[in-house]
């Protein structure tokens, strides 16, 4: 049966401003507007439920059918079909065990599937498919030095309720798009129909942004490939959306308290913005959307066209996990918006 996610409150899908695009000829992309990162943030959700107990990792939009998918660990004890002993969550997030939840725009739970040995989710894509739509991912996970698994390629399938795949399964198709790389992972524009991709190699964070046909098609020619910024050097990065001409990033850390249940550390949350052309950065702010959070960790970005009959109307969402309080640790998912584009 269906649940609804619980606790949650909703913003009007009203107020977002257009983005205008227009074109250079020397660029590589398209010259187009950006998120204001001094815009204020507006609550979309708070505190609704997943389908796991554990942080929300990453979330993408199926603007077409209004459906929000996020990726979570699978829980310590659960057991999924065809399994015939529990796993803990150590062991679940070292092999890189998610859970792929598809909720409505009202924060109903409408279906989830789980995927074995594919990585962390630090970032997905989705892309809109009829009534449905094909979810892109990491896979063949494999865990680093703190035993997390990260995946060293791309995947894409087709959402399926209850489904559980691995990275071999037939309804999975993978890209190799740089060969030896590792912490890959991939979230999709869908003002653009762009598909980017952060990888790690030879020990260099990359970002690269390709025509999402051609990477279907298995032809890795980048628009653009940057650096990572120094400035996203040393803080925990979190997640990332591209839009247009800009990538932009999320890093932070959660709140620690004290055993008394005091905070002991303020936001450290900051969204950037880099220019695609120029590996530049843009802007950086500091975010304090759902400051009020116990917990508040941050956790990835995604782009939304509320009403895709004007696909050039967008926001830029920012995800946090929260808990209710130091007993009660089982986490909750928030997300809060910009929508000035200048």
């Amino acid at each position: 049966m269906f649940k609804r996610a619980g606790g949650l409150t909703a913003a009007a899908l009203v107020g977002s401003v257009a983005l205008t695009q227009t074109g250079t000829a020397s660029a590589a992309v398209t010259a187009s507007q950006r998120f204001d990162l001094t815009d204020g943030s507006d609550e979309w959700f708070r505190e609704i439920l997943l389908n796991e107990t554990r942080i929300l990792q990453s979330f993408a939009f199926d603007n077409t059918n209004k459906h929000l998918y996020t990726a979570q660990l699978v829980q310590g004890a659960r057991v999924l079909p065809g399994e015939t002993q529990a796993y803990t969550g150590t062991e679940r997030a070292m092999n890189g065990d998610l859970c792929i939840t598809r909720l409505d725009w009202q924060g109903y739970i409408i279906g989830r599937m789980y995927l074995k040995g594919f990585g962390h989710g630090v970032a997905i894509g989705v892309e809109p498919s009829g009534n449905s739509a094909y979810v892109w991912t990491e896979s063949d996970s494999v865990p680093d030095s703190e035993n997390n698994g990260y995946g060293t390629k791309i995947a894409r399938f087709e959402f399926a309720n209850g489904a559980v795949l691995q990275p071999d399964s037939s309804q999975v198709t993978r890209y190799t798009p740089v060969a030896g790389s590792d912490h890959n992972t991939v979230t999709i524009d869908p003002v653009t129909s762009r598909i980017a991709h952060r990888h790690r190699i030879n020990g260099t964070w990359k970002y690269s942004l390709y025509d999402l046909a051609a990477f279907k098609a298995g032809t890795f020619t980048p628009l653009a490939t940057i650096t990572q910024p120094a400035v996203l050097t040393g803080p925990t990065f979190q997640g990332y959306a591209s839009m247009g001409q800009y990538l932009y990033t999320i890093d932070g850390d959660a709140y620690t308290y004290d055993v008394e249940g005091n905070q002991t550390r303020t936001s450290n949350t900051y969204v950037t913005s880099i220019d695609w052309n120029t590996g530049t950065v843009f802007e950086r702010r500091p975010s304090n959307a759902g400051q009020s959070l116990f917990y508040r960790e941050p956790e990835s970005l995604a782009i939304q066209i509320p009403d895709t009959a004007t696909p050039t109307v967008a926001r830029l969402h920012l995800g946090f996990g929260s808990e209710e309080s130091l007993t009660q640790t089982d986490k909750k998912a928030s997300f809060y918006y910009k929508d000035l584009l200048v």
